[in-house]
């Protein structure tokens, strides 16, 4: 059965119509208006072998918080959609992914118990103690990663942990983020014949 799932949410802030294949192989069509933004989520999408297309259309010119949050809120909620019942999935991974100066581990768990957990090791404080003068091009910082990730947590019904353990480059720091959760996602939704139902002891997630 295709793992597929297409959401449509306006609302007076933003405007997102949302697809998603969990079992493609990478591609992506994106357009958000903040192309730093379409660039990372291009790269998750990539590395978690997810087709994704994805059209956003928010009150940038208020700030980015709206456009960003709202995304995360509906990729997890899409994610969500698409694995159904969840029976097969390998459920709880991990992924670490270097990019120059910048390391970053995502641990994650659809346990349908969502929590989201940001850690920064001491040699990433310049990244994230700083937020207001370390950002992307287009206003892109550490603060938005973290407002994505806790609405996509709390809309997938997902346990997600990320560290970033060291980083100087913001593009770089953020990359590696956006890349291990992409990695990390696509192995938990990955489905081994040897699971039979819900990987769990409950028999329900």
């Amino acid at each position: 059965m295709s793992r597929k799932a297409t959401l449509k949410r306006k609302t007076s802030e933003t405007d997102i119509t949302i697809e998603i294949n969990l079992d493609g192989c990478g591609s992506s069509d994106i357009k958000t208006q903040i192309p730093f933004f379409g660039h990372m989520l291009s790269s998750f999408a990539k590395h978690g072998l997810f087709d994704l297309r994805l059209r956003v259309k928010g009150d940038v010119e208020v700030d980015l918080h709206h456009t960003v949050e709202d995304v995360g809120l509906c990729l997890g909620t899409a994610v969500k959609k698409a694995l159904g019942n969840k029976a097969g999935i390998i459920r709880c991974a991990n992924a670490s992914v270097p990019m120059m100066d910048s390391l970053a581990t995502v641990v994650l768990d659809i346990s349908n118990r969502p929590y989201f957990k940001f850690n920064a090791g001491p040699d990433a404080e310049s990244i994230t103690q700083r937020i207001s003068v370390n950002m992307t091009e287009d206003g892109f910082d550490f603060g938005l990663v973290k407002e994505f990730m806790t609405a996509f947590a709390n809309n997938a019904g997902v346990d997600l942990h990320l560290t970033l353990h060291y980083g100087t480059d913001i593009h770089h720091s953020i990359e590696s983020v956006y890349k291990a959760f992409g990695k990390a996602l696509g192995s938990a939704v990955a489905k081994d014949k040897r699971i039979k139902g819900v990987l769990s002891t409950k028999g329900k997630l």
